[in-house]
């Protein structure tokens, strides 16, 4: 059997219960092998089961926020300097040899696109569509633009005609990363999207997620992956759901903030509804949120099928997908161009009510009662969750990732 080595981004909640949910599918012979740089949810990976890595160097919260702002399409600028990118890259080489790892599965850790290349280590990335360079390269709308009259529409497309030129043509990979790979004998990656590209790209999504658009060669759908936390629901979520008024989950992933936690609190507090939120790493001391809205860590979200009546989202796909799995209709704010679109998917197929993260002071309110009480939004979201059923994503992955392992034996 073989070393596989998994690569995510450790501060992204989703990010790090992907990989892990890979992981997980893969047979148990093969030896698994995390590497990380920050320690947010590395206590995940462990609490899994798995052999992690610390790397070093690690970011500055600035540089996090910076990071993922590249990443999500947000800013053309990055946090990734020579030193950085060199000192990485080296780091990930030597764990590729030193382990014998004959397969590196990466999020969005941008290094491994050079040390696996580097290394000549089949890389794999289980990936969001939306962002991807096919998706940006055929879509007509990002949603980038908010509003829904003719002029709205036409100011959209325009915006996302210009985000397409510079995501696939325009040569704004950092400076970084073509000096690094010049210097490890790697062709350079001159476009942001070729930044995001790897040897074998596995598309987490719904087909009808894809209607309409062709998937290049090195891009395959594998289905939804989410996560699935190895701990028990706090007692409170039972208690609350035997409560006669709707139970609410609120759930914000790891790249929303205080702000916006805060007023989604606000506004369900108003509300006669209970509320389970697991925002307490957004929260400062001193911060008081009102009293049907009960703050909690992190929770198994995945077991939460049956027990909440609704859901508020920022958008993320791992929290979107465990919605729509266990059959909660929701109501989506999508953040950033990847979240809006996820959350703009299930708007379309009837299961949520989006959101603009500006009006949610505004709006919130209106979208929730929307989502308790249509019965249409209600049987979108038994149809979702009944084609779930037949999805796995980590699965599909690691079927793929250990058929190559098998190729690449036989050659």
């Amino acid at each position: 059997m073989a070393t596989v080595l998994f690569c995510p981004v450790t501060f992204n909640l989703a990010e790090t219960t992907r990989m892990i949910q890979v992981a997980r599918a893969l047979d148990p012979a093969h030896r698994v092998l995390f590497l990380g740089y920050e320690d947010d949810y590395v206590p995940l990976v462990r609490d899994a089961g798995f052999e992690y890595v610390p790397g070093r160097p690690a970011w500055t919260r600035a540089q996090r926020e910076q990071a993922l702002a590249f990443d999500q399409g947000r800013s053309v600028r990055s946090p990734f300097t020579r030193e950085l990118v060199g000192a990485r890259v080296d780091l990930e080489r030597r764990l590729i040899r030193e382990s014998a790892a004959r397969a590196v599965v990466t999020g969005s850790n941008l290094t491994s696109f050079l040390s696996a290349r580097a290394e000549r280590v089949p890389l794999f990335f289980p990936v969001p569509f939306a962002l991807t360079g096919p998706h940006v390269a055929q879509t007509r709308t990002l949603y980038l633009v908010p509003g829904k009259g003719r002029p709205a529409r036409w100011a959209d497309r325009a915006v996302t005609s210009a985000f397409r030129w510079v995501y696939t043509s325009a040569p704004l990979a950092p400076h970084a990363f073509t000096q690094v790979a010049r210097a490890h004998g790697v062709p350079p990656l001159r476009t942001i999207a070729s930044l995001l590209t790897a040897d074998r790209n596995l598309v987490t999504e719904m087909p009808w997620e894809l209607d309409g658009f062709d998937l290049p060669e090195t891009f395959e759908r594998v289905g939804p992956i989410f996560a699935h936390i190895d701990s028990p629901l706090p007692p409170v979520v039972g208690e609350l759901a035997a409560q006669p008024e709707p139970l609410v989950y609120l759930g914000l992933g790891s790249s929303a903030d205080r702000s916006l936690a805060l007023d989604a609190a606000h506004v369900l507090g108003s509300l006669p509804v209970n509320v389970v939120a697991p925002i307490r790493h957004y929260l400062a001391d001193g911060d008081v949120v009102p009293p049907n809205v009960h703050v909690t860590d992190l929770l198994p979200a995945h077991l939460l099928g049956g027990l909440v009546d609704a859901a508020v989202l920022h958008g993320g796909q791992g929290t979107v997908q465990t919605a729509c799995a266990t059959g909660v209709p929701f109501v989506g704010m999508g953040l950033q161009p990847e979240q809006t679109w996820h959350v703009q998917m299930c708007a379309a197929r009837g299961n949520a009510v989006a959101v603009r993260p500006r009006r949610v002071r505004a709006d919130l309110a209106g979208a929730l009662r929307r989502v308790l009480t249509d019965p249409a939004v209600r049987r979108a979201a038994d149809e979702v969750r009944d084609a779930y059923t037949h999805e796995d994503g980590a699965a599909a992955t690691a079927r793929i990732i250990e058929a190559t392992l098998r190729d690449d034996a036989t050659t």
